[in-house]
């Protein structure tokens, strides 16, 4: 029934968001008022408890405590709380966007005499421990760091102090090394102080109870014989704010001393640079000109030597053209002087020829008539040389054939005993088994000495085939040889004397 009823009044984070929402935006527009003067603030959510003036640090803390409290049941003044913590972190970077120097001055001038733990470095005493597995237990340096963020501290690191029992109840908490992370500490410890949880209520508390405690380490707590004095002087220094500044001012003048020198290293480089640029332009621009110069001789140089090749070239046209008309007129009268000496000369020359030709052509016909009958006594021979190789090879198919035949009929005559012997050895003569064996034997003999000559055949066929083709071109052959003999010799010749009659005709 309990668990029921904590479900009916659990609300969603959707619905926190809207209330948070809502209230934030009438912090915005005025109608509910936070700020009393400059520097005073009050709760407009607390009135009844009391009317306490906080600052707006304080009321920040405040916000930031009473929303953790809040448990789900009153989920209104959680979204309040949780609004004015928005507004016033607004407010706060507002307020505090000026130059960091100012707040360290201000704060600087409170605390200059006395001596802080440098990089600056908070305290929290009294978190709470429990006792588990044989030694003390208590919250994470993440977590603690996560609630001081929550309320603008800006921690960079805490961490929890352990001893020989576990958790020692006490947690360092680091700020940044700089003037922002001073004001850090300082607001830091000031939050502590106002609240009532500062290091003199921690002190003088007789009965400290469940709140944490928090203050800036200063000279009593680096040199306490504690926990925290041991892990302070071991890790940190002491300085006051006056040797810190010092120290800054002294690293700031160095490095302004460094830059210096380093820019007037620049400079002085940049002036070698630049007069080397000089000296290189007035190199280049010279280079130019005997470029430009050299490249308009060279052009006109160029433009020189074309004009004279063109008038050179026009000299040799003018001259080979009169060359040319003198070779014409030389070569016309060398071939009037030609004909007549042909004319001259054609009867002689035409007789000549005539009597060459005949010659010639006798010659040639002498030769091919020899030929030819060499010709017809070697295809007679090869004829006569193929008809008894033919006749041997038909006479070796013949009795290749009577043997294949032979050889079959034994191959049927010692399969038909075989049959025979086999009918007859059903009775088990063992006598009888053997000679079938020897007989199958001799059977599985004959049917390969039959294959073979079976290949044998085929391959005097398949030869005879060919020498036959053969035969058949050689014959051919012959045939055309006749007719080159008989036929086309004489016409050649005939045409020839004609050729030969006809341009005796025409001369």
């Amino acid at each position: 029934m309990a668990r029921n009823s904590r479900i009916d009044t659990r609300i969603s984070d959707s619905e926190l968001d809207d209330y948070r929402y809502r209230y934030y935006r009438e912090l915005q527009s005025g109608s509910v008022r936070v700020k009393i003067s400059d520097t005073i603030f009050r709760c407009p959510y607390c009135p009844s408890k009391d009317d306490r003036d906080y600052r707006c640090r304080e009321l920040l803390q405040h916000a930031s405590r009473v929303a953790r409290d809040s448990g789900s049941g009153d989920v209104k003044e959680k979204a309040r709380h949780l609004a004015l913590m928005k507004y016033l972190d607004k407010y706060l970077d507002t307020k505090q966007s000026r130059a960091p120097t100012k707040g360290t001055e201000s704060s600087t001038a409170n605390d200059a005499d006395g001596h802080f733990v440098f990089p600056w470095v908070g305290i929290i005493a009294n978190i709470p421990v429990r006792w588990s597995d044989g030694r003390y237990v208590g919250e994470s340096g993440t977590k603690i760091k996560e609630d001081l963020a929550a309320q603008g501290f800006n921690p960079w690191r805490v961490q929890p102090l352990w001893n020989y029992r576990g958790h020692s109840g006490f947690a360092i908490v680091e700020f940044e090394r700089d003037w922002p992370g001073f004001t850090n500490a300082i607001a830091f410890d000031k939050a502590f102080e106002a609240d009532h949880r500062g290091k003199r209520d921690w002190k003088t508390a007789k009965r400290l109870g469940d709140e944490m405690y928090g203050w800036v380490a200063r000279e009593d707590d680096y040199r306490s014989n504690s926990i925290i004095g041991d892990h302070l002087s071991k890790n940190w220094d002491l300085k006051t704010v006056e040797q810190i500044q010092a120290d800054d001012k002294r690293k700031t003048t160095t490095l302004v001393s460094n830059l210096t020198n380093a820019i007037e290293v620049k400079t002085m480089r940049l002036k070698e640079i630049e007069s080397k640029y000089a000296e290189t332009s007035i190199s280049l621009s010279n280079v130019m000109s005997q470029k430009d110069a050299m490249h308009q001789a060279f052009n006109e140089e160029i433009t020189k030597i074309q004009q004279q090749a063109r008038d050179h070239f026009e000299k040799i046209s003018l001259e080979h053209a009169k060359s040319t008309m003198q070779l014409e007129a030389q070569k016309k009268e060398l071939e009037k002087r030609e004909k007549e000496l042909e004319k001259r000369k054609a009867q002689n020359e035409s007789e000549r020829r005539k009597i060459y030709n005949e010659k010639k052509m006798n010659m040639k016909a002498t030769i091919e008539q020899k030929k030819a009958d060499e010709n017809v006594l070697r295809l007679a021979e090869d004829q006569r040389r193929e008809k008894e190789k033919l006749h041997k090879r038909i006479i070796e198919l013949e009795r290749k054939l009577d043997a294949k035949q032979a050889l079959e009929l034994e191959i049927e005559r010692m399969r038909g005993a075989l049959q025979v012997m086999k009918h007859m050895g059903e009775n088990g003569d063992m006598d009888m088994k053997i000679k079938m064996d020897k007989i199958q034997e001799g059977l599985k003999e004959k049917e390969e000495e039959l294959d073979d000559l079976e290949a044998l055949n085929q391959a005097l066929v398949v030869k005879e085939r060919k020498s036959n083709d053969e035969l058949q071109e050689a014959r051919k052959e012959l045939i055309s040889v006749r007719i080159l003999v008989n036929v086309v010799i004489p016409l050649y010749v005939w045409n020839e004397r004609l050729m030969e009659q006809f341009l005796c005709f025409v001369v």
